[in-house]
This record gives structure tokens, sequence and C-alpha cells, in this order.
């Protein structure tokens, strides 16, 4: 490069983040010119991370961890200098609600799907009719699907529907915080698809490739998932301290991005333009369509919705408990008659969060037909959120505090054929707006590893471009 260039990244979360320190560091390494800034809307850095310290808790408002297998989380918070931070999840039985009962959830499960017979066989949480139906998985014939279909769709047609409502639905609609007969296979387990076109049956292709390990009466289970011991927080802090003096701006939002000539302006609300390069847009799919309302081929983003979640932590002396659950947390089936969707025994999962004495735990609000809830006062979620806990638990006492978080609009809807329909959006991006590359949760992956690993993607994309 022979000329000073000017990259914008739009948004303060982990992708923006990610982006800019990545941006940053190659240009240190590779001697490259360039001049990044990262413009964030509110007054805070992390997105949906958000960590808080009270009382020698540490409570997370947003994710707590990340899983481990997907390396780019791990990897960035020993860039950072936080290796020696990152702690594996305290493991024990986790529960599923279904009609009023907590069960067990059956080991040797992969994200609701059997690979053992016997802890499946002896599950509670199926009628004999639901377990032979879910065991022909193991001789129905795979299905040739043109073009995407839902979650819902598919998991039902390989198990059927006891097995999808009472055992898949609530673990993955944890997880989007949508509903699985309109969310997208391939845009969000596309492996599982993969996996029935090879093996023909989902049980035999986990099998093969995802053996799990037995362990003897009393072994704990591995860690899946990891966290920082001073909260996710601290990740975001680390970052923002290796970015380069100045070239963080909050408080600032993009109002609108027009190009001219070679190079882009981008109008903020103080009134002031700046002119950049290259961008990457680390930011919702609303506010992409938004600083880009002049191309219609991004109004499909109009029509992509994301719902809204709350969360309470509430803080206990140990004593308030009174039918105390060994395990770690459990998730609410959608045929029982709660209003919380889950919750984390966050004191058994986390040990490190929590005082020696107290206990803490995290629920969870916000179904995509009890939207409403988000919406209620602290006091009205709390009182919701412990009328459901008492059906399960005996809680004796009010909590010692409690902390209440809303996420509006924060989890992306991948509705089905939002793969091809990104890959559409992309392509008249490439052809139109050379440089400007989306980046996020809205796109091709929720978790802070998926977020990461699209934040790098963006910076290779800017290097390539810039060359």
């Amino acid at each position: 490069m022979t000329e000073k260039k000017k990259v914008i990244v739009v948004g303060g979360g982990i992708t923006g983040l990610t982006s800019a320190y990545y941006l940053q560091k190659e240009a240190r390494e590779k001697d490259l010119d360039i001049h990044v800034q990262l413009l964030e809307s509110s007054e805070r850095l992390g997105g949906k991370i958000s960590t808080i310290q009270r009382d020698g808790f540490t409570i997370e408002r947003g994710p707590d961890s990340f899983l481990a297998r997907k390396e780019s989380a791990g990897r960035l918070a020993g860039e950072v200098g936080l290796s020696e931070e990152l702690v594996p999840n305290g493991t024990g039985q986790s529960y599923i609600l279904v009609k009023g009962k907590l069960h067990k959830m059956p080991s040797g499960s992969f994200m609701g799907i059997p690979t053992r017979i016997r802890p499946f066989l002896f599950s509670g949480l199926f009628t004999p009719a639901g377990k032979a139906r879910a065991a022909l998985d193991l001789v129905k014939s795979k299905k040739t699907v043109e073009g995407d279909q839902s979650l819902g769709l598919f998991f039902r047609r390989r198990l059927g529907n006891q097995v999808v409502e009472n055992l898949i639905e609530p673990l993955l609609s944890g997880i989007y915080a949508g509903d699985i007969d309109r969310l997208s296979l391939q845009s969000t387990f596309p492996n599982f698809y993969d996996l029935e076109q090879e093996y023909g049956s989902l049980i035999k292709g986990l099998r093969k490739t995802y053996p799990m390990k037995k362990t003897k009466k009393g072994d704990k289970k591995p860690s899946m998932f990891r966290t920082l011991r001073n909260g996710l927080g601290s990740l975001v802090e680390a970052i923002e301290d290796k970015l380069e003096p100045g070239s963080v701006h909050t408080g600032i939002q993009v109002d609108h991005i027009e190009k001219k000539d070679d190079a882009y302006h981008l109008l903020l609300s103080d009134g002031t333009v700046k002119e950049a390069d290259a961008i990457i847009l680390a930011t919702p799919h609303f506010a992409v369509q938004r600083m880009l309302s002049q191309y219609d081929f991004l109004d499909p983003f109009k029509e992509t919705n994301a719902t809204s979640v709350a969360n309470v932590a509430m803080a206990f002396d140990a004593s308030a408990i009174k039918q105390d659950i060994d395990g770690t947390g459990f998730v609410v089936s959608r045929n029982s008659d709660f209003r919380i969707t889950a919750c984390t025994w966050t004191h058994k999962k986390w040990p490190h969060s929590t005082p020696q004495g107290k206990v803490l735990l995290r629920c969870y609000v916000g179904k995509p037909s009890d939207q409403e809830v988000v919406g209620k006062t602290d006091e009205e979620i709390q009182e919701i959120v412990l009328n459901d806990l008492n059906k399960t638990m005996n809680i004796t006492a009010k909590p010692d505090f409690a902390v209440v978080t809303r996420w509006y609009d924060a989890m992306p809807q991948y509705k089905v054929g939002h793969k091809e329909q990104l890959s559409e959006i992309t392509n008249r991006m490439e052809a139109e707006l050379p440089g400007v590359y989306p980046a996020g949760g809205s796109f091709r992956g929720i978790g802070l590893p998926d977020c990461i690993d699209q934040g790098e993607a963006a910076v290779r994309k800017v290097i390539e471009y810039l060359s």
C-alpha cells in the first residue's frame, strides 16, 4: 500500500472489537499503512457482553460463556493476556422441565439427539410410542430436500414430535430464543443435514462423528464451556486496552453512508462526516439497512425480525433454598405452564462467581409467544420468575438483591431461506459497495466464537481489498 488507507469499524460489540484489534495487529505486523477507527453509538463497548461485580458476586447480564471447541474465543482471550483467567464450567446434572416436572437430561445425547440407547429408553421424558418413533431414525430413509427447511420440520421427520417438543426444542430455543418451526436448518445446524445425507440417520452419524465417552458413576462430565474468572466483560476491557489510543469513539452513531468516487462518506449523529476506504459494519441487520437505506437490495433486512429477551439474576443466602437440586440448571419445554424459559444455578455452573454460603440463580423470560413480558417492570419480572421457581424449588426468602436485564430486538431470527438471502445480499454488496462488509450476530452465527470468526473474516477481506 502506497498511501494511508482509512478503515472504519461501525459497532463496538465483540465483532467490532475483534475487527479493530486484528486490523491494527495486521497493520503493525505487516507494516501496512492503515488507519483504523471504531465507532460505537452507545456510551460503552461490548454489546451484549456486560458483567457487573456486586457483593462478591460476578454477574453476567448477557452471555456467560463460549463453547470451548470453537477455538477463536479462547485464542483471542490468550492474545490479549487472559489465558490464565480462562475457567471451565462446573459440570453436573442438567434437567428439562416438562409438564411441571423436572426430568434428567438423558446422558449420551447431543443437542437433544440420543446417541446411547439405555439412557433414552429409561427416560421419563417420552412415552413408549415416542421412544419407538425416535428409533425409526435408525431405519428411516433420508429425504432430499430442495433448498432450506425449518429445524422443527427436519427433526420431527427424523425423530418424531415427542423428542422435538420435550428435548430438542427447549435446548435449541434456549440458544436462539426463537421458534424452531421457523428457524433455518442451513443457517443454524447444517451439520445435522449433512449427517443425515451421509449416514442416513442422525443417531448413526453422531455415533460416528461425535462419539460420546461413557463416564463411570461419580465421574464428572467434561466441561464444554469456558468463561473468564472476572467475567466476560474483562475480555472487552482487555481488547480495548490493546487498541491504539484515540482509535475508539463512543456515543457516536453513523446515520448514513454514501459512496463517493473511490471512498465512502459516513454522516455521523454529531453532524460531522468521516471518510473511509473500507468499512466493517459490525452492527445488527436493521442498522445496516438504515445506514444504507438507498440500496433496495438490503430491504429484506426490514423483514428479518429479532426477538427480545430478559433475564434476572437473583442472589440468596444458601439457607433460603429449602429444596436445592443437584445440578447446573434446567430448560423449559414449550408445553409447560411456565413463563421462564430456563434457569441456571450459576453458583454450581460457575462456582467462582458466588461467595461461599450464597446461591446465585439466573432465569430467562421472553418466549416468541410471550414477548410482552420483557417490557414489564423489574418487580413484575422478579415476581413471575420466583412464582415459577417455587413450582420446582422451595425458596423461603426474598433475594438479597436481583439484577434484571432486558435485551430488546437482540436475538436475530434466521428464518428458512436466510442463508440464500444473505448470499444474494453479499453478492450485491460486493458489486455495488466494494470494501463494505457486514459481520456479526445477525448474519452467520450468534455465539461469541461465531462473532469473533466473522470479525476475523471481515479483516481478511478488508486487507485483500485494500492491497
